[in-house]
């Protein structure tokens, strides 16, 4: 097991730390990715407590700390903007601060060079089309007609995974819950130095990402789930936000740009049953994808990286380490999956209301303990 060739596909920010982690292991690890670009997508990302703790333990948090912005608390606001809590993030790691703001595009920079760094050879504008797992490796053939030959595979490529189609054939489908997500980018005024969760039918938030910058996130009821064109996506966006408090409002005439309006809709998705099938495995958002409403997508990712090195490190089988894997990732997973989407359902009458603010905290508590 210490000589491992490893293919990971999928270069997003599982694929990247999962990388970081093995080549700090020893183990020899290829990427690719299909995106021909690796763009990055979105504009901004909390990084919480424990992912802090995690980007520690692979040793890459000073990279871009100075590039981001730190903050212990999460204000939350009641949808006629009153502040009725502030939420305290427990500090997991001395020294620093219990959450960072982001942009996405300096947190990819900075995976990707210590990537590379940890000795992954990533190609782009290639994935896999054929997985042919013999028991003792996996050969491997890739879109460009090329062919390798792998210890294990590990399938990083998101809520629309082709890995997870490939092995999980009763695999459950994403599912769209309602919602769909805005962000856009402003500068960052004095008084947001933390994040700022403004909860109702709409849940707005205001997260800072640098001592300049700023983003605003918007979950809107789209039970239809429509497509937007990308012409008048900002004149869509400011529709949405009529009636907001005085805070939001006053931000509304800035949203003039429809190339900078990230518009997703919201999916989830966690398979019940194995993560992999012999010497292949999934992680992330391929099997435990969540809606945004408690900021640890990325963060699930990231730990899964560091849970799935140490059980290739510890164990003396690829199947006896994903399966040690799942089994110390199903419950957290779940846990973020459910209540997302609990948040979720309950801004958009499908569900009881979720008091924020204790479900915040709660998930504070939770992330907490030890991964």
């Amino acid at each position: 097991m210490k000589n491992l060739k490893i293919l990971i596909i999928g270069g997003g920010i599982g694929g990247l730390t999962s990388a970081i982690a093995l080549g700090r292991a020893g183990f020899s690890v290829d990427i690719v990715e299909k995106d021909p670009d690796w763009a990055v997508y979105g504009v901004g990302i909390i990084q919480q407590s424990n992912v802090i703790r995690a980007m520690t333990e692979l040793g890459i948090l000073d990279d871009y700390l100075h590039a981001g912005f730190g903050f212990d608390t999460v204000e939350i606001y009641t949808p006629t903007g009153s502040r009725v809590a502030t939420v305290p993030s427990p500090r997991l790691t001395e020294g620093y601060p219990a959450n960072v703001g982001i942009s996405r595009r300096a947190l990819h920079t900075v995976l990707g060079d210590r990537a590379i760094a940890a000795g992954a050879s990533v190609r782009l504008g290639v994935t896999a089309t054929r997985l042919d797992d013999d028991g003792d490796g996996v050969d491997v053939t890739f879109s460009d007609d090329s062919a390798g030959r792998y210890d294990i595979v590990i399938g990083a490529d998101g809520l629309y995974s082709q890995v997870r189609g490939l092995i999980l054939a009763d695999a459950p489908a994403p599912e769209f819950v309602g919602q769909g997500v805005w962000r856009y980018n402003f500068a960052r005024p004095d008084d947001v130095v933390a994040l700022c969760a403004y909860d109702g039918a709409l849940g707005v938030g205001l997260v800072p990402l640098s001592n300049e910058l700023m983003y605003m996130y918007v979950t809107t009821p789209e039970p239809d789930n429509p497509r937007y064109p990308r012409e008048g996506l900002a004149a869509v966006l400011r529709d949405k936000l009529v009636g907001q408090p005085p805070r939001i409002a006053a931000l509304i005439d800035e949203i003039t740009d429809d190339d900078a309006v990230v518009y997703k809709p919201l999916e989830c998705i966690l398979v019940e049953g194995d993560w992999h099938k012999g010497r292949i495995v999934l992680i992330g958002d391929a099997v435990h994808a969540s809606t945004p409403h408690l900021g640890q997508g990325a963060g699930m990712a990231i730990e899964d990286s560091l849970v799935l090195c140490d059980e290739l490190v510890r164990q003396e089988t690829p199947e006896a380490a994903f399966a040690a894997f799942r089994a110390r990732r199903f419950d957290r997973c779940k846990y973020i999956v459910d209540s997302s989407k609990a948040i979720s359902f309950g801004q958009t009458g499908q569900g009881p209301r979720v008091d924020q603010a204790r479900a915040t905290h709660e998930m504070f508590a939770v992330v907490a303990q030890p991964i």
